[in-house]
């Protein structure tokens, strides 16, 4: 992980941590890279913007970067994530960015750069910007006359993003009664639109932002008023969005919560038996639920465990020429179709599947079995962040947990790329047993990593 660039991007708080002239100095320098690595004059650059109040501030100080080092900008407004992902190369660009701070709250914001082929600029690019913003590595160039980038707006980018997702449905969903949490987001543009131009009828939750609700007891990070609007409605299921809709989360008509494995094993069942799943493999994290992987086993699909992060999941598909991956938070990679995390393509995929084999979800999740699993997420200084895989107590009582689990769970604690956290998951038969270990390692962080 970088200093300005965590797993997902640049973050921080709007005007505190992520300023404009932050922004700004980020414009500059990813153009300038991005020029040297392609030796473009004028390289096509798309930016695209989630809903905070933040967003149209940033967005004004990276085009404002971007057009003072030659670089002309496409404003393709508020879409989701992947939109400008996908419209990199339909609109033939030579990179696109992203502000959002995704699943964060409001005043948190964030910029994600994408490289001409849609995926996530690769660590050694990072660091090139990185290198220029924070150590002042080159002076940044800065032309005139002709040399200016300009600015243009792309008025249709919503819509040729929705009908690509359209596009690679197999099944409509006509008839079909979904609820919606648009978390206030980036889908708040799109997916109404998109789900009843599928055929669904769409009963529309947290869809219009002002500016400081994303994420605001909504979307995928808080599905309770989802769950209670599934069971007390008729509708057959709900899915929820994330702030910038790169990840997606389902409930089904009793009201269970279907996380990231669930969906990837009901999708990645219907790719196989389609001879669609390349190399029948499967890529999730190592956070993935020990029941995935036993899925996996049982029907003779390959599981490999990358690092937590999606764009870690997308490089180990990469590599060994898999089409299938994503993370239990919801993040799923059809490559086939996208070239990151998209939220809206895959509740599109998981509702064609449901709709067209006439079951209902609660049924077609039953061929996995999700042990039970503790996840506690610690806050700590950001001295804390730099001590914690150094404290000898740490290490301590994580070797001691495992040593109680034995082959019957396991434990894992990790960083967040994103925000100043230490997460403890566990994971096994008992879940008693795993609800006090993870209470008691949780409790050891706090109190050795919380304090300066």
């Amino acid at each position: 992980m970088g200093r300005l660039f965590g797993t997902d991007g640049a973050r921080g708080i709007a005007n505190t941590e992520l300023t404009c002239e932050r922004a700004m100095n980020i414009g500059k320098a990813a153009a300038m890279v991005l020029t040297e690595s392609g030796n473009l004059k004028h390289p096509k650059i798309l930016i695209g913007k989630d809903t905070r109040l933040s967003s149209d501030m940033l967005e004004g100080a990276l085009v404002a970067g971007l057009c003072s080092v030659g670089a002309d900008v496409v404003l393709l407004g508020v879409v989701p994530t992947p939109a400008v992902a996908y419209l990199i190369g339909k609109y033939n660009a030579d990179a696109g960015i992203m502000i959002s701070a995704s699943h964060n709250p409001f005043e948190f914001n964030g910029i994600k750069i994408f490289s001409c082929e849609g995926f996530k600029l690769p660590d050694a690019l990072e660091n090139e910007i990185e290198s220029i913003v924070l150590d002042k590595a080159k002076p940044y160039y800065l032309p005139t006359g002709s040399g200016l980038g300009s600015v243009e707006k792309a008025e249709k980018a919503a819509d040729d993003y929705i009908s690509h997702i359209i596009e690679t449905v197999p099944h409509r969903l006509d008839g079909m009664k979904v609820a919606i949490d648009c978390s206030n987001g980036s889908a708040s543009r799109t997916a109404e639109k998109l789900f009843t131009g599928l055929g669904a009828d769409c009963k529309m939750l947290f869809d219009k932002p002002d500016g400081t609700n994303i994420n605001d007891n909504c979307g995928s990070t808080h599905l309770e008023n989802l769950q209670r609007y599934v069971m007390e409605n008729d509708v057959e299921l709900g899915v929820a969005f994330d702030g910038d809709a790169d990840r997606c989360l389902a409930i089904d008509e009793t009201g269970k919560i279907v996380d990231g494995d669930f969906i990837m094993a009901v999708c990645a069942m219907e790719l196989s038996s389609k001879k669609m799943l390349k190399k029948n493999a499967v890529v999730g994290t190592v956070m993935s639920n020990m029941g995935f992987g036993r899925f996996c086993d049982e029907n003779n699909i390959k599981f490999s465990a990358a690092d937590v992060g999606d764009r870690y999941v997308l490089e180990t598909m990469r590599r060994e020429g898999y089409n299938f991956g994503g993370e239990q938070s919801g993040h799923v990679i059809f490559l086939d179709y996208a070239t990151t995390g998209d939220g809206q393509l895959t509740a599109a995929q998981l509702l064609s599947i449901v709709h067209q084999r006439k079951t209902k979800l609660s049924y077609i999740t039953k061929l996995m079995k999700k042990y039970p699993q503790v996840l506690l997420n610690v806050e700590v200084t950001p001295e804390g962040k730099e001590r914690f895989y150094d404290d000898a107590e740490i290490k301590n009582k994580i070797e001691s947990v495992k040593n109680e689990l034995g082959d019957s769970g396991r434990i894992l604690v990790r960083l967040s790329g994103t925000e100043p956290l230490v997460r403890v998951m566990l994971e096994g038969l008992d879940e008693n047993q795993i609800t006090r270990l993870a209470e008691e390692t949780a409790d050891l962080i706090k109190n050795r990593l919380s304090k300066k």
